[in-house]
């Protein structure tokens, strides 16, 4: 049985040991665990000298997983997205904050379209292909009330995880392919957005330990060069997309030449435009339907 413990002495023992175990944000995991344990938040552990013993053995066992690098979004049930809190957990893709990007660029582009409509009132409407945790599709209904949302997600557990997220936003959440989701949308959306599958068979060795033993394979590889999803993506868009509707996926850094041609090559796109991260990588592709 564990005894009680000062914070710092747990905290610096958790950061040595989350260390070790390779994870990239030893210090900030082992305060977010310590908080989770405790019920508060990060910026409040400062008011905690003392942490009674159950609450460190707790502590010392999701260190431990954490060590072992399971996903701390596992641990803690929670991810956060943008200004929204989503529950994740196994069997979805948990949301990263470079995708972050992508959905406040959907967010312009169906603020944009909502004003060159004027005074139709007509909302516009927007699909979330691989929709995953729901993380575009909420992040939408939280930033962008007025427009028609709509998702689609493959998996059965992702799904689950979607339904939870998404309950009470009036999302049209459904359960499918995304190369025959939303049929009966065909030519009138506004603004399709995707973050596919998108890493190489090949690069199994290459992927971190969180996402390839931990996320749903069907989230992560796309084919032997990683492009298979986009390619469906492009097709699937082409026909949901009004006449000058727009489209924008998340790609692999590696991919900033090869995910564009995919829209360029098919001669449908215009304005086919990469765009960097945070970080100055080649993170996700905007076109607008030519025709």
């Amino acid at each position: 049985m564990s005894e009680s413990a000062s914070r710092r002495a747990l905290l610096a023992a958790a950061t040595r040991s989350l260390q070790e175990g390779g994870v990239a944000s030893p210090a900030y995991d082992a305060a977010e665990l310590l908080a989770h344990v405790l019920g508060t938040d990060r910026a409040r552990l400062v008011l905690v000298d003392q942490v009674a013993a159950d609450r460190v053995e707790a502590f010392e066992q999701l260190v431990a997983r954490r060590a072992a690098r399971e996903p701390l979004q596992h641990l803690t049930g929670v991810a956060y997205f943008r200004h929204v809190e989503l529950a994740v957990g196994p069997g979805v893709f948990v949301p990263r904050p470079e995708t972050e990007l992508l959905a406040g660029w959907a967010i312009d582009a169906l603020r944009q379209a909502q004003q060159a409509a004027g005074g139709s009132g007509a909302p516009p409407i927007v699909v979330d292909l691989c929709t995953g945790s729901g993380a575009i599709a909420r992040s939408i209904t939280d930033e962008c009330a007025p427009a028609r949302v709509h998702a689609v997600e493959l998996s059965e557990d992702a799904y689950a995880w979607a339904q939870r997220n998404l309950a009470g936003t009036g999302v049209d959440l459904r359960q499918g392919d995304m190369a025959t989701a939303f049929a009966d949308l065909d030519g009138t959306v506004d603004v399709v957005v995707c973050n596919p599958p998108y890493i190489p068979l090949e690069a199994w060795e290459s992927v971190a330990a969180e996402a390839r033993d931990h996320d749903p394979h069907l989230a992560l590889f796309s084919g032997d060069d990683g492009l298979d999803a986009i390619r469906v993506l492009e097709r699937r868009a082409a026909a949901l997309l009004r006449p000058g509707g727009v489209v924008g996926f998340e790609h692999a850094d590696e991919q900033g030449e090869l995910a564009p041609a995919v829209f360029s090559a098919s001669g449908r796109w215009a304005d086919v435009r990469d765009h960097r991260d945070l970080a100055g990588r080649p993170r996700f592709v905007t076109a607008r339907l030519a025709r």
